[in-house]
């Protein structure tokens, strides 16, 4: 009987596998011994510290992994508010401003049919006040009960009720507002210590960092959002000191004046704005804005800029180029204000602002916030461009005055379509100009450089590539010097201000 062909039952196989696996076990961890013994850290050593590594970055939300937004909302949530207002709308009498008074001042029917026309057939109808009402939110940001929002919540309002986490409610008074950068602050009473929240510093926000937003959306208390944040320093025309943080936790009407947290807990920004037409694009007050003004508006219930008198407007790659200049860097100086600072310390018309106190000015909307933080009667360097020529002029900072918006010009880029005629008295007259100087546009052909530029019929043109336009022979002999595929440099004067248009002609006839 050969041994060789002996066959092996189940159990014979079943004990050989085991040996097997004790002797493949008994060498790994004669392997991590040896390991051991050499400095290398052992198997069982590195799943440990695996693990803790887990553990460390669940209970750590600043790591790469996504924060506990559980206990975050937790520990945030009490000191959001929810804010309910109630305002008296005087006159409101016809349908359509009971619904909306913003179309009554833009409404194409009276355009059409004339300014008396709705005076003439519903002159009749009685004017009757109705109260409006209303919803935001915001944040308390002491134990006295001051709470942060935004202006549009709270203006005009007869009532401003305060409700919190706790159902809790209250009334509240306006203890300062601030239109210009949105920022209202109001007040309430209560008799015991409230919940606060902790102010961040938004300058050190980066793109793609998470963040939390909660807020009051279409009255649903204290909803949470998150997102991240998209973009900084967002421009969106809602005034001259735009500086927005973009994020896309989702931010509804209610969410106004409502916080922005970090990671950390902190207050970064105060939702204010969304796209209508968007989905997931909301804007925040970066809280570094507030923290600025909130003294002043405790102290004097308003806030006080510095101001030196200039309406400023973007330099274009081909404002630039006209002006002789290589880079589109700085902000062009549309016009000075007599008896300004600016026309005290030198500033012109033409002139490009690329520094002013110390600060690098890139764009044209960083210069109206740099001036505007300046405190009123520091004196300080501006640093200009002047026909190309880099100059520093000094000037003491006056007081920003209300009625001084720095006007803002996007569309630039133009070529010749325009017809002009001379200003007459009679023109003159009509204008309201104050001498019968330069030349009017009569016409701007439909769909030409100029319509698409912006150029309308009624302005005033004042200079073309800087020479003085006193009549329509100044105009003609400053267009014979432009040579085919210039750009031709045009100051014009709408109503009571100046703008530079650059036209770049593909014909000059």
């Amino acid at each position: 009987m050969s041994i060789g062909n002996e066959r092996v039952g189940p159990t014979s196989r079943r004990f050989g596998v085991g040996i097997l696996i004790f002797v493949a076990l008994m060498g790994l961890l004669g392997g991590v011994l040896i390991a051991s013994s050499m400095g290398i850290r052992p198997l069982a050593k590195d799943l440990d510290l695996a693990w803790e590594k887990r553990v460390y970055v669940a209970a750590n939300p600043s790591s790469s992994a996504s924060p506990n937004f559980v206990e975050l909302a937790k520990r945030v949530k009490p000191g959001v508010v929810n804010i309910s207002t109630t305002k008296v709308i005087k006159g409101g009498g016809r349908v359509f401003r009971h619904f909306s008074p913003p179309f009554r001042e833009q409404d194409p029917f009276r355009d059409f049919f004339g300014e008396d026309f709705f005076e003439r057939f519903f002159g009749g109808v009685p004017q009757r006040d109705y109260v409006q009402r209303s919803l935001g939110s915001g944040f308390i940001i002491d134990r006295e009960g001051h709470i942060i929002t935004n202006n549009h919540v709270i203006e005009g309002a007869s009532e401003i009720r305060i409700r919190l986490s706790t159902e809790k409610e209250f009334e509240a008074e306006v203890i300062g507002r601030d239109p210009k950068t949105d920022i209202a602050l109001i007040k309430i009473k209560s008799w015991k210590d409230l919940p606060v929240v902790e102010l961040g510093d938004s300058d050190k926000l980066e793109i793609g960092e998470w963040v939390m937003a909660i807020g009051n959306p279409f009255g649903l208390s204290h909803t949470v959002t998150v997102g991240i944040v998209s973009a900084k320093g967002r421009v969106i025309g809602s005034g001259p000191y735009d500086d927005f943080v973009q994020t896309d936790a989702s931010i509804n009407p209610g969410n106004s004046g409502g916080p922005l947290f970090n990671i950390n807990g902190e207050v970064v920004g105060i939702n204010t704005a969304i796209v209508a037409a968007g989905q997931g694009i909301g804007f925040a007050i970066p809280i570094n804005v507030a923290k600025e003004i909130i003294p002043q508006l405790k102290k004097k219930g308003k806030v006080t800029r510095g101001g030196i008198g200039v309406y400023v407007q973007k330099l274009t790659p081909d404002l630039a180029k006209s002006f002789g200049l290589e880079k589109s860097k700085g902000a062009l100086v549309a016009d000075v204000i007599p008896g300004s600072a600016a026309e005290a310390g030198g500033i012109r018309r033409g002139d490009v602002i690329i520094k002013f106190d110390g600060k690098e000015i890139d764009e044209m909307n960083e210069l109206p916030r740099v001036v505007a933080s300046t405190p009123v009667g520091k004196e300080v360097e501006v640093g200009i461009l002047r026909e190309g020529k880099p100059l520093t002029l000094k000037l003491k900072v006056g007081e920003l005055k209300d009625e001084a918006p720095a006007p803002t010009v996007e569309k630039a880029k133009v070529e010749m379509g325009m017809s002009v005629q001379e200003i007459t008295p009679e023109i003159a007259r009509q204008l309201r100009l104050s001498e019968p100087s330069g030349v009017v546009v009569s016409q701007v052909e439909a769909g030409s450089p100029a319509d698409e530029a912006g150029i309308q019929r009624g302005d005033v043109i004042r200079e073309v590539n800087g020479q003085v336009i006193r009549k329509l022979s100044d105009y003609r002999a400053a267009l014979e010097r432009v040579k085919k595929g210039e750009i031709v440099r045009v100051l014009v004067k709408r109503g009571e201000r100046n703008l530079y248009m650059a036209i770049r002609s593909s014909k000059v006839e």
